[in-house]
């Protein structure tokens, strides 16, 4: 059955339900079916459970309680999280110390009554798209565990997509929201940059990266982000007056299957969308932005590259390794075109 989060969250503070029930449930169900489904990492039991008794004791109180109350959400292991070493998917990271205070993002969530239940699996670092992790195993997609889940968010994403959370965090830095979420089937959001606060995260790609988010359908993720977005468009449901909508051609459905160019049309037509854009350059952009993710990762790790090799991830390792022997002026350039790109998509 699929969880709502705005339903749930009702239940709760009309005391149709108690948050502690839902959290145990939650707990339950993560504990039985993710010996299969490989999609969290850390299970934090203590600490949801003590938040939810707060929860139902400050219903009980007659106190106010977040729009969020009681609903559980998770978060990719690249997240701070209080107690807990942020794994960002990788063997290294492990001698770390634990975090001293929860990410920005996870504080957001939190105000809102929302329980964290646990930090979710990915590729190392952020560098992959499949979840097919060498130290923490594979996150098979739960719709059908022969097929990948997609990544490198694909913990985050398939928990949404197995109902075990209605919501959670991710990042995305060349896909990383996006592509789970399209694998698993789910809602996946890639804010604008800079509109979340990336305090609290293991960053890849600082000039990229962007924390986001998945829920289990768009009126719940619109939901969500209300609490993050700031002088967000009031759009109205009925006609979304003052938004303009374009169907964007060329490289963007360029070797898309028949069936999603047909389901992209349909969209388009019930929203009334008739204009079509061509976005100049996009595949050069999209080589722009590889260029900056190898080299801006490669310089990042470029210290565990010289004293601790063996303990990547192979596949995280070669890539970082080619992205190490990129030149200057290439990378130089790929910003320089960036540049170029933003204002040409402006306007």
């Amino acid at each position: 059955m699929t969880i709502s989060v705005c339903n749930l969250a009702r239940s709760i503070q009309n005391r149709q339900t108690r948050a502690l029930e839902v959290i145990s449930q939650t707990l339950a169900e993560i504990e039985a079916k993710n010996r299969h489904l490989n999609c969290f990492t850390d299970i934090l039991q203590p600490r949801a459970l003590a938040q939810a008794q707060k929860i139902d004791q400050a219903i009980a109180n007659g106190e106010s309680v977040g729009v969020l109350a009681g609903v559980p959400f998770a978060v990719k292991n690249l997240f701070d999280i209080e107690g807990i070493v942020t794994l960002a998917g990788s063997k290294i990271n492990r001698d770390h110390p634990a975090a001293g205070q929860d990410a920005i993002a996870i504080q957001t969530l939190e105000a809102a009554g929302a329980v964290l239940v646990g930090a979710t699996n990915m590729d190392e670092y952020a560098y992959g798209f499949v979840t097919e992790n060498a130290h923490y195993g594979a996150t098979p997609n739960p719709r059908d565990p022969s097929r990948v889940s997609g990544g490198s968010s694909g913990g985050s994403a398939a928990a949404v997509a197995a109902n075990l959370v209605p919501l959670a965090l991710g990042s995305d830095t060349n896909g990383s929201v996006r592509v789970p979420a399209a694998c698993c089937g789910v809602v996946g959001l890639k804010p604008t940059f800079g509109r979340v606060s990336r305090q609290g995260l293991f960053l890849f790609v600082s000039s990229l990266d962007h924390p986001g988010f998945f829920s289990g359908n768009v009126a719940d993720m619109a939901a969500i982000w209300s609490l993050f977005a700031k002088n967000n468009l009031k759009a109205s449901l009925n006609g979304l007056e003052g938004v303009k909508i374009a169907l964007a051609d060329d490289y963007f459905q360029q070797g898309a299957e028949p069936e999603v160019i047909e389901a992209v049309t349909a969209i388009a037509e019930r929203l009334g969308v008739t204009k079509k854009i061509t976005i100049p350059e996009t595949v050069r952009a999209r080589a722009a932005a590889y260029i900056i993710t190898a080299s801006e990762g490669a310089n990042w790790h470029l210290p565990r590259l010289q004293t601790r090799l063996e303990d990547f991830d192979p596949a995280t390792r070669d890539r970082f390794l080619a992205g190490a022997l990129i030149p200057s002026s290439w990378y130089l350039q790929a910003q320089r075109f960036r540049r170029w790109y933003r204002d040409r998509l402006r306007e």
